[in-house]
């Protein structure tokens, strides 16, 4: 198994992948809308399988730490152009979906104080 953490494309021409972005964490999900990528990132497990991988060595040469959330990028420039930090509890996504022509998305059912402080928007 290799985890990804870089979003990028495939150059068939050369035969070799073709990094645009470097995700500070798992991509796990991905959806497209227009010229944007919806990438979906998760924290590595605290478990034997996901130590010592390359994200490790990455992350340490950005100074940066790895986090769950949705990255939007922007397939013309490769910017991470938005944002979304999923902090506390949750730690892990499984998939990312676009829902068109939404202009208020809520979450239904979560009322408690911890929910409402976990989510952090910017980068």
């Amino acid at each position: 198994m290799v985890a990804q953490l870089e979003f990028g494309y495939v150059n068939w021409s050369e035969g070799k992948f073709e990094p645009i972005a470097f995700a500070p964490g798992y991509l796990r999900g991905l959806s497209f809308i227009g010229d944007f990528a919806i990438v979906g990132i998760s924290k590595p497990r605290k478990n034997k399988t996901f130590s010592g991988l390359p994200l490790d060595e990455k992350l340490a040469a950005k100074n940066a730490l790895a986090r769950c959330g949705l990255l939007v990028i922007d397939l013309r420039s490769g910017d991470i152009v938005h944002s979304l930090r999923l902090e506390k509890i949750v730690e892990e996504l499984y998939d990312v979906v676009v829902i068109p022509k939404i202009i208020r998305p809520m979450i239904i059912g979560f009322k408690t104080e911890e929910v409402r402080r976990m989510i952090t928007m910017g980068s």
